[in-house]
């Protein structure tokens, strides 16, 4: 179900969390030469364009913390942010770029799964997909390695404002009614707009809560 944004002692510490210091402190594209594991790590996956570099952005209410590109595929480094000594966020690269060649892709994608895989201070995932077009079949791919990984993950559904509210809700039923099939995944859905700011109050809760 989608989590509905309220403030309270949790909310107002999320809120002076994410308004913090955030920092780029690491950037590789070489799966062995990860920063050192200490804080919690949050990862943000998701296929390319769905808009990860946006929402880190408007999460720490910044317009240029992590790299927004129009063109597709530009992110190819797994990028680190500490959140104020608390929390890593990640942007990983997008995955499933058409025009990527397909030994681009492989590396891209190895590099992906080893890290979502393998990294025993990743403790959740924010699988990140485009509400105008649902879960697709690169995203069951993703979701299927968490599963066998047992990496807990979050669907949150991108773009909202591009949708009537009839279509976020059925974008949102159909978005839970996937979760359900997946062991490692949780049914707390978050419908959100980086454009607006809706659901990010929520998310931002949740993201906090694993501190």
């Amino acid at each position: 179900m989608p989590k509905a944004d309220k403030m309270g002692a949790d909310g107002e510490f999320a809120r002076k969390l994410f308004k913090g210091p955030c920092d780029f402190f690491w950037g590789t594209g070489d799966i062995n030469s990860l920063p050192p594991q200490s804080l919690p790590e949050v990862g943000f996956v998701g296929r390319s364009n769905v808009g990860k570099s946006s929402l880190i952005n408007a999460l720490t209410d910044r317009k240029t913390l992590a790299r927004v590109s129009q063109t597709p595929g530009r992110t190819r480094e797994i990028n680190f942010f500490n959140l104020g000594k608390k929390l890593i966020l990640v942007d990983l690269p997008g995955y499933g770029y058409a025009k990527a060649s397909k030994q681009l892709a492989m590396e891209w994608q190895t590099l992906i799964f080893a890290y979502l895989s393998g990294r025993a201070s990743l403790k959740r995932v924010m699988l990140l997909i485009d509400a105008r077009r649902g879960v697709m079949d690169n995203d069951l791919a993703v979701m299927e390695l968490l599963d066998s990984a047992a990496v807990s993950y979050g669907l949150v559904l991108t773009k909202s404002d591009e949708l009537k509210p009839a279509a976020a809700e059925a974008a949102l039923a159909d978005a839970a009614k996937e979760a359900a099939k997946h062991t490692a995944a949780l049914q707390e859905i978050h419908l959100t707009s980086s454009q607006t700011g809706n659901g990010l109050s929520a998310l931002r809760q949740s993201i906090a809560g694993l501190i």
